[in-house]
């Protein structure tokens, strides 16, 4: 009974481990890479340098990394919620959507190294400029992804609702938001990379704290260690909060994960 246990319990860390193995060769193969480019060029830190250096500052790194944290996680919901509530009234009237989506695509085109020093210029050190920017880069890919949700849902379960006497209301709460959560946890998962790339142009702008201006004070001190240390910090809370994403997707859609568990059908059932 022990030996079939044990080999019970073992199955999911084989499992987990076949399953990290493809990323673990691709960070190996990336570190190598870095390792045989740094002989050529004689400004470039070793990996293991950096790691030093990362430990050495490592206080000084998650000093700076809480501001980014903040501005990153404020401006994401403002930028959520905006989304949210926008998308529903593109919904429910949509002449707004040919209104408002070119102007929305337009400023996705605006550069964020030009508009970052605008949007401290006019509104100062603090940080309503990191959220102003984080949201900029994230609200149209979450608006998008919403919009399309709705627009994926099924015309029967709309016509069969409305014949059953649901309003326009109720059919969008139980049918048209539920056809959009994959939509919208796609869209979220893409929004969330740019989330933290937003509020590190917003730092390189102009404030007191957080990463961007920590890389931007390494290199005018000719550290590029510190600033890849701190390049490494941004893409670990990166990847943290695309696994939140992940994990919240799970959570909220469970049924998901049923359905591919189920075994595929080889032939009619006799």
């Amino acid at each position: 009974m022990s030996g079939a246990s044990s080999s019970v319990a073992s199955r999911p860390i084989a499992s987990l481990l076949v399953k990290a193995a493809p990323a673990a060769i691709s960070v190996g193969l990336l570190l190598l890479a870095w390792d045989l480019f740094r002989h050529q060029a004689d400004d470039t830190p070793a990996p293991s340098r950096v790691f030093a250096q990362a430990m050495l500052n490592r206080e000084a790194l998650v000093d700076n990394a809480i501001p980014t944290i903040r501005a990153t996680l404020i401006g994401f919901a403002f930028s959520l919620s905006a989304a949210f509530a926008l998308s529903m009234l593109v919904d429910f009237f949509q002449p707004l959507r040919r209104a408002l989506f070119p102007v929305f695509i337009v400023s996705q085109t605006l550069p964020l190294v030009a508009v970052a020093p605008l949007v401290v210029l006019w509104f100062g050190f603090g940080l309503v400029p990191k959220i102003m920017l984080v949201a900029l880069v994230t609200f149209f890919p979450m608006l998008v992804a919403l919009v399309q949700g709705y627009e994926a849902t099924e015309a029967e379960i709309g016509r069969m609702l409305r014949a059953m006497g649901a309003g326009r209301w109720r059919v969008f709460l139980l049918a048209r938001l539920p056809s959009a959560l994959p939509y919208f946890f796609a869209g979220l998962r893409i929004s969330i990379t740019y989330a933290v790339v937003g509020a590190i142009f917003a730092e390189y702008a102009g404030v007191a704290k957080g990463l961007g201006i920590y890389m931007l004070n390494a290199k005018n001190n000719f550290r590029p260690d510190l600033v890849l240390a701190a390049v490494g910090v941004s893409a670990a809370l990166t990847l943290i909060l695309f696994g939140l994403t992940v994990l919240l997707q799970r959570l909220a859609m469970p049924w998901e994960r049923a359905v591919g568990k189920q075994p595929a059908r080889t032939g009619p059932q006799q």
